[in-house]
């Protein structure tokens, strides 16, 4: 059990970083100071109160990033209920379904997410962030709704001071957060993530002095799943950090102009990001005839890359000691290229069912192809393998970080766990010493003709990478590999390529794949589809649909 409580923390924090600026809202400009957030949370929980929330009780929050989102978040883990984060892509049905299933007591959704909704298969009080308006609900609960301001004034007649902060006492056993995640397979489960996995997470952050009081960051990813929760937001306002929410969708060009202007002290991010940056920012200038000759040459190559390194570092705000990427796996092309340029990055490990953490390591110890080693006195990690650095197995791991089980789903949370306590993550993997070297799914996991073993991640990091290819899948037909291929349709469209033209270009991919790969990794064909692959919340390809 980790030492410090988790719900402690805030109550500290908030108080220490009393006048510091706590959250803003990059389009709106809406902020907070630690006061002010202390200030919102107090009327939220007499909100709650008014309500007939109890301990325990779910409440579940649908929408994106936003100032009002990160205080209701606290609000209720502050008040000692559980709070449903629901990823606002989820669909309706879905959003629906989390709802119900989580036996939530109250919902907080935005306007346009909520018509979206069959409002009948709703039967809590609803209401509109960030208004707070009532959107669903009798006569009595919208008059504790617009009596909300009147209360708070009779229970803080002097004004609401530092002093006025006392959170739930809730301990680091009990679940504070319900957690849904669609993976792979099209089945949602709720990850029960105790305040002691949040707090693992956290912690093991702050010792590692990622962020110092007073710094900022630019949370951009999703913050209802949990990568983007537990260390944009928690591990952020636990350290008294600026927390600058982008609320938009994080384009290249969205992004480039908010890092710009925050200029943030850590970057979180996923690989999409980069990749996407390496791909249409980077390969064309080092394509280049003249770029690749003046490449070859040792001394012009490094003053080269050098620029390019520079360039970069500017414009992601000029101002970041690390980034950090998580979520999936690094594009193996993209990843020996910021390493060569002496790029300050990171690659971590981890899942939700960890709440996410089970890897990191400081980019000045980053070993190409690794995810970082298992952190120290948190969390465990072995492989199941004949030869765990050699041969791969399933990476299972064990700590303080991992979920107490799926929530009302105990064939699930029995599946998930071996029987000597180790929770199956479903990665294969190989570890030297305490770092980790991640494979592939084991569910993605092919088995050709010849008895060979193919990841076709690893296939699909090159595919990516060459003319005209967005996005791939490598799929196993007749014991023979063929790659699925969604078209980069802004490349096909601006430089009118015709049907006819693509297929000969798509052949002429194949056959530079081909010269790339182990002879059991060669594919026999490409086939062009015509519509973007459907993913997780993660982004990642809902494989089964096309197999």
């Amino acid at each position: 059990m980790i030492e410090q409580n988790f719900i402690k923390l805030y109550e500290e924090s908030f108080k220490n970083h009393w006048d510091l600026p706590a959250l803003t809202d990059y389009k709106g400009g809406t902020s907070f100071t630690y006061g002010e957030l202390a200030r919102e949370i107090a009327k939220l929980h007499l909100l709650f109160s008014g309500l007939g929330i109890e301990k325990g009780d779910k409440i579940s929050l649908v929408g994106k990033n936003h100032s009002s989102w990160s205080i209701l978040f606290m609000a209720a883990i502050t008040y000692g209920a559980v709070i449903v984060p629901i990823l606002h892509e989820f669909n309706p049905g879905s959003i629906e379904d989390i709802i119900r299933h989580s036996d939530s007591k109250l919902v907080f959704i935005n306007d346009p997410l909520w018509k979206s909704l069959q409002s009948d298969n709703v039967a809590v009080p609803v209401f509109e962030i960030p208004a707070l308006s009532l959107l669903k609900g009798d006569d009595a609960t919208a008059d504790k709704t617009n009596s909300l301001d009147e209360i708070f004034g009779l229970r803080y007649p002097d004004g609401f001071a530092k002093k006025d902060i006392q959170y739930a006492e809730v301990s680091n056993e009990e679940v504070v957060c319900l957690n849904y995640t669609s993976g792979t397979t099209g089945f949602s489960k709720g990850v029960m993530i105790t305040a002691n996995n949040f707090a693992g997470n956290v912690t093991y952050a702050g010792k590692l002095n990622l962020l110092f009081t007073g710094e900022r960051i630019l949370a951009f990813l999703p913050m209802a799943h949990v990568y983007g929760c537990a260390f944009d937001f928690l591990y952020a306002l636990s350290a008294g950090v600026h927390i600058t929410l982008l609320g938009v969708i994080p384009t290249p060009q969205n992004l480039i102009h908010a890092l710009q202007e925050v200029r943030p002290e850590l970057i979180i991010t996923v690989p999409l990001i980069f990749e996407k940056i390496y791909k249409k920012k980077i390969l064309p200038v080092i394509n280049k005839p003249i770029v690749k000759l003046l490449l070859r040459i040792p001394g012009v190559s490094r003053v080269i890359l050098n620029k390019i390194k520079q360039s970069l570092v500017e414009s992601l705000g000029g101002n970041f000691r690390e980034v950090i990427i998580g979520g999936a796996a690094l594009n193996a092309e993209v990843e020996a290229f910021f390493y060569k340029i002496k790029f300050p990055f990171t690659v971590g490990y981890g899942m939700t069912e960890c709440a996410p953490l089970i890897s990191y390591e400081h980019h000045d110890d980053f070993v190409p192809t690794s995810c970082g080693s298992v952190l120290e006195e948190i969390m465990e990690a072995r492989i199941d393998s004949v030869d765990p650095e050699k041969v791969p197995g399933e990476i299972q791991v064990r700590g303080e970080n991992v979920m107490k089980g799926y929530y009302k789903n105990p064939e699930a949370t029995a599946f998930a766990f071996t029987g000597d306590g180790w929770l199956r993550t479903g990665d294969s993997g190989i570890m030297k010493g305490r770092r980790l070297f991640i494979k592939g799914r084991l569910k993605t996991m092919l088995l050709t003709a010849n008895g060979q073993n193919v990841y076709p991640e690893e296939i699909e990091s090159k595919l990516n990478n060459l003319p005209y290819i967005n996005e791939s899948i490598v799929v196993l037909r007749n014991f023979k590999l063929v790659a699925l291929v969604y078209p980069d349709m802004a490349a096909v469209t601006t430089d009118n390529i015709g049907p006819d033209k693509l297929a000969s270009i798509m052949n002429e991919n194949k056959s530079i794949l081909n010269k790339s790969v182990a002879q059991y990794e060669k594919i026999s064909a490409i086939e062009v589809v015509d519509k973007e692959f459907e993913k997780t919340p993660k982004k990642s390809i809902k494989r089964y649909l096309y197999n």
